[in-house]
């Protein structure tokens, strides 16, 4: 007889090998062994963890000038003589002050399109000098379409106003972290919030490791785009947890399933839903980048989109593939999930002998026969039994006028 996979419960053992791809996914029968090989996932999270690690000691982060300090000058992108280009905005700053600036960029489109340049903090006759040498050399025009140099800002932002928001960042972080761990422990148990936060603690690593590596400016709105991934890497794991605890309901007084096959089933019960729900996420992210970006060049939303699209990338593969595993590693530790596992070990080996595999073969469970294990019948009795406490809700019991309208008189009928 052929080997099937043991959490495959389909109607007929060769099921499997006719579904397609995007079947299994649908009917998540468990035909995808996640959890499984757990083991090469995590020398695959290990490895990516170091290697931004290491990108963030080696090349560091591009801090915005909210975070270094600096001075900022804006002007309209409309001149006398024509559109104002960024390059033509830095070749007059360099004229004025013998360096480019550090960062020069296009907000918005059309008539309200205006061009910043941003640079180490400047004096303020450095900066009058900046502001002389881009109205002469760029004639930049007021509303009434009159060349002005009263149209030329300048801004001026202290280092201690970006450390201020790293540190309530930093607070916040921290709180966030500590509700969502009381919750989980509360709601599901200690494995479960450990596996969850070291999730977490992944995203936030991969993404500011992706920042290091390209290059991307880190700007308050990078701040915030971070603390929105935190609640959506944990939505996701979170419904992944919920379908778990649902299977493994009663796991150790059975021996039909192993605690690591329940939550691979449950992994894939629930796989479409992230992916759905993460595509459907990714959309107006993507659409956020490219307006913008390419429409509107602006950097909020650039950093916004930026830290979302790889935040949301990250949380969703760490959510399946991570979270899951390291709860099945952290539960088989436990003496009573390995006990209950060589019991599911013994009882397949007991019916492949009966049944006559060969070398030993572990059977499918649809290929048991109940009659024939007395045990097995009573245990996917239970099991529809958990299945049908967790779908059905409780009856209420009537009314009192409905149970006194039901009940007799005691007056005979004449």
């Amino acid at each position: 007889m052929a080997k099937s996979d043991p959490t495959t419960t389909n109607a007929t053992t060769d099921a499997p090998a006719k579904e397609s791809v995007f079947q299994r996914l649908y009917t998540g029968t468990g035909a995808f062994d996640i959890v499984g090989h757990r083991k090469r996932w995590f020398v695959f999270f290990g490895a990516l963890i170091l290697a931004c690690i290491a990108t963030m000691g080696i090349r560091g982060f591009n801090l915005g000038i909210e975070f270094e300090g600096g001075t900022q000058i804006q002007l309209p992108a409309a001149g006398a003589e024509g559109p104002i280009t960024t390059d033509e905005a830095s070749d007059a700053f360099a004229d004025a002050m013998g360096t480019n600036p550090a960062e020069a960029q296009q907000v918005g489109t059309g008539e309200s399109a205006t061009i910043q340049l941003r640079s180490e903090t400047l004096e303020p006759n450095e900066v009058q000098q900046v502001k002389q040498a881009l109205f002469e050399q760029l004639q930049p025009v007021d509303a009434s379409g009159q060349p002005s140099q009263q149209v030329i800002s300048d801004s001026r932002v202290s280092a201690t106003w970006g450390g201020e928001i790293s540190r309530q960042a930093l607070i916040a972080l921290a709180v966030f972290l500590v509700l969502v761990a009381v919750f989980l422990i509360l709601y599901f148990e200690t494995w479960m919030a450990v596996s969850a936060l070291i999730a977490l603690l992944h995203d936030v690593v991969v993404t500011a490791g992706v920042y290091a590596l390209v290059g991307f400016e880190v700007t308050p709105a990078t701040a915030i785009g971070l603390l929105t991934i935190l609640g959506y890497s944990l939505y996701d794991t979170v419904v992944v947890f919920d379908k778990v605890k649902e299977n493994t309901r009663g796991i150790l007084n059975l021996t039909r399933r192993t605690y690591a096959e329940a939550a691979n089933l449950a992994l894939n019960q629930t796989l479409m839903r992230s992916i759905n729900t993460s595509v459907i996420a990714l959309l107006p992210v993507l659409g956020l980048l490219v307006i913008g970006y390419l429409l509107l060049g602006s950097g909020t939303l650039q950093d916004l989109a930026l830290v979302l699209l790889t935040g949301m990338l990250a949380g969703t593969l760490s959510s399946v593939c991570l979270a899951t595993p390291l709860l099945v590693a952290f539960k088989m530790r436990e003496p009573k999930y390995r006990k209950q596992a060589e019991k599911v070990r013994a009882r397949r080996e007991n019916q492949a002998r009966k049944l006559g595999a060969e070398n030993g073969s572990a059977l499918a469970d649809d290929d048991f026969n109940p009659a024939d294990d007395e045990q097995l019948a009573a245990e996917l009795r239970r099991e529809k039994a958990y299945a049908a406490a967790a779908s059905v809700p409780a009856r209420h019991p009537k009314s009192t006028q409905q149970r006194s309208a039901a009940r007799p008189t005691g007056k005979r009928k004449r």
